[in-house]
């Protein structure tokens, strides 16, 4: 294909694959539990992450990492404690770390930071250190996934039952957290920070139109992410359109065909 004939296609398609294999898998606990917003909040405070990355003249992904991790954890905190409802708890941190990284930019007057990037994405200009960034972060959320298999489902589709047989609920709820946190930092270079979070929904929320089998959901939803993620690439090439926002709008259009599909075409 002509498109592959240059080096930062062959980069852009490999973190696409990436990031669209462990989006697909993750985004299916993320649905099922319904954190989907919380996704979307994590996201957000990824900016104020890289601004105090800019702020302290460090690495912006590695602050990043640990900011998205604590905000994540301090949300889950939050709810468990009863006292705030998930949607209170998500909106205040969405919002508080937005103007944390608007007012430490301010401070730093720095103005060539690469904003528009960081928010919207561009995995046109991954490198090959974001190539190995992502390959290792992958590997913790693949291998997290992988070990906890069993226990996440559990605890997420029956947590009761998983207190009862002595599973630790709450630290496999700070898990999930921390691993969405992961994910939407290595995917910000990619759809950025405001789309990032459809990349963990859409693409599950597809699957869960065709099928209710776990198994099953896992396979077709990697299926959809990297159908729309190569689609996108492809898409935006010929038609000099943002790569992130094409593979999201993408994606979105497959899941409103499925969901308009008669129901006796899907399979349970």
């Amino acid at each position: 294909m002509e498109i592959l004939r240059f080096t930062f296609m062959q980069r852009a398609l490999f973190i696409g694959l990436i990031v669209g294999v462990l989006g697909a898998t993750l985004g299916v606990f993320v649905v099922l539990k319904r954190l989907s917003f919380m996704g979307a909040g994590i996201s957000h405070a990824a900016f104020g992450g890289i601004a105090l990355g800019y702020f302290l003249g460090w690495d912006p992904i590695l602050t990043a990492v640990i900011f998205c991790i604590s905000v994540g954890i301090g949300i889950s905190m939050l709810i468990e404690n009863n006292r705030i409802k998930e949607d209170t708890a998500v909106g205040i941190f969405f919002t508080s770390t937005m103007a944390l990284g608007i007012l430490l930019i301010g401070l730093k007057e720095v103005h060539n930071i690469d904003l528009f990037g960081y928010l919207f994405g561009n995995i046109l200009a991954v490198g090959r250190e974001d190539l190995v960034i992502s390959l290792a972060i992958g590997a913790i959320i693949a291998f997290s996934l992988y070990f906890f298999f069993k226990e996440l489902i559990l605890s997420i589709l029956d947590p009761e039952m998983a207190r009862v047989i002595g599973l630790p609920v709450s630290f496999l709820n700070h898990l999930l957290v921390a691993l969405i946190a992961l994910f939407i930092v290595i995917s910000v270079r990619i759809v950025g920070i405001i789309l990032v979070s459809a990349l963990l929904t859409i693409p599950a929320a597809t699957a869960l139109q065709w099928s209710k089998n776990l198994r099953k959901v896992l396979v077709l939803s990697s299926i959809d992410s990297l159908g729309c993620v190569l689609g996108g690439l492809a898409l935006s090439y010929y038609l000099d359109t943002s790569p992130g926002a094409t593979i999201v709008i993408l994606a979105t259009l497959v899941f409103f065909t499925t969901f308009l599909l008669p129901l006796p075409l899907k399979k349970k």
